[in-house]
């Protein structure tokens, strides 16, 4: 779906405007243990004001009239090395399965080096034969190909030879693979780990169950759509690859529900608003707008001057500049307030702020609680 402006003004939003410059030191390359130890910038729209906590702090920060929404998708080990027909080695990263039949799984994948339509690439396990893919074409970035596993799925091939896909600025191997999970992780299907969950441990859900803070998880498989680069300088040309999600009726009701009540819904990373807003749809009678159930895919894009219609909070981490994820920072914290660039935006004045505190970004990093 693309998104549609409730405002009549569509201003001109180039690339450079949503840039910042980055120290290399402040990109986390591992995990603080334990996880609800990383900091918590607090921004408040309304006053503008910027506050230093802790993650284990939400506990006191949240109230029994909050309701968390969290992406429980499981990453996959979706990247994988194969043996081209010559001989040399290739990296493959598996992004989604698009179709099926009995002899082939036909899927998108990212490779290194590229290939070309009609190559072959053979994956083994020791001196076995595991699986193997024909490329078929492409769509966009990614590459179409047909993969014809040995008596196994594709997924339970993955499971046996791959590795978890962990971003590229992260430069040290994990020595835990789960370091790169949610600890409420259930689905399998994501490229990447929907990481503003990462901060969360079983003892601070404990904590906000005792307050009477609700929870509910909801599902979208993290792929292309959330973590390919822009490449044009008028960002509103760019179009974002579709990504399944599940909003179930049950969620939906008790969502909705919960808004009726006047809790506050907050959701737990980008992913987790994509998948809020695209289900919201205006309510004639109630005058407002509340979730539809929806199982599919959504190519929703947000940024300024986009205001969002169904979130209320937003817990994320820091982004990459350039990004799609901060461009979707920059419209929340920018809700009811022009947009001039992400520097001058309240969401610039927060990284501005954590880079000057010694704040840790991106997936292993810290995170933003914006109210």
């Amino acid at each position: 779906m693309q998104v549609l402006y409730n405002t009549p003004e569509i201003m001109a939003l180039h690339l450079s405007d949503f840039d910042y410059h980055l120290p290399q030191e402040r990109i986390a390359q591992i995990p603080i243990r334990p996880r609800d130890q990383s900091k918590l910038l607090v921004v408040n729209r309304k006053t503008g004001t910027l506050d230093h906590h802790h993650f284990y702090d939400l506990s006191s920060l949240l109230t029994d009239r909050d309701v968390l929404v969290l992406n429980n998708s499981k990453t996959l080990p979706m990247r994988t090395f194969g043996k081209k027909m010559t001989g040399g080695s290739i990296e493959i990263l598996f992004l989604k399965k698009i179709a099926h039949d009995i002899s082939h799984e036909t899927w998108e994948v990212l490779s290194r080096p590229g290939i070309k339509k009609g190559q072959i690439v053979k994956f083994f396990e020791g001196e076995r034969e595991l699986m193997s893919l024909k490329c078929s074409g492409d769509v966009g970035y990614a590459r179409i190909v047909d993969v014809y596993p040995m008596n196994c799925t594709v997924i339970e091939a993955l499971h046996r030879i791959g590795q978890l896909p962990t971003p590229h600025y992260i430069h040290t191997l994990l020595s835990n693979p789960d370091d790169y999970q949610t600890i409420y992780a259930k689905p399998e299907g994501s490229a990447a780990t929907p990481t503003a969950g990462l901060h969360f441990t079983q003892s601070l859900f404990d904590k906000l169950d005792k307050k009477g803070v609700q929870r509910i998880e909801i599902t979208l498989h993290v792929g292309l759509g959330t973590f390919l680069p822009v490449k044009v300088d008028d960002i509103t040309k760019h179009t974002m690859h579709k990504e399944w999600f599940m909003l179930t009726a049950k969620q939906a009701d008790q969502l909705n529900t919960y808004k009726r009540e006047g809790r506050r819904i907050i959701a737990v990373g980008t992913t987790s608003s994509r998948v809020l807003e695209s289900c919201s749809v205006w309510n004639e009678k109630e005058q407002r707008h509340m979730l539809q159930s929806q199982t599919g895919e959504t190519q929703a894009f947000f940024y300024p001057p986009y205001r969002f219609k169904y979130v209320d909070a937003l817990i994320t981490n820091f982004h990459l500049p350039k990004s799609t994820l901060l461009m979707l920072l920059s419209a929340f914290c920018a809700q009811n307030q022009p947009f001039i660039s992400f520097q001058e935006s309240m969401a610039g004045k927060a990284y501005t702020e954590a880079i000057k505190e010694g704040y840790r970004f991106f997936s292993f990093g810290d995170a933003m609680f914006i109210e």
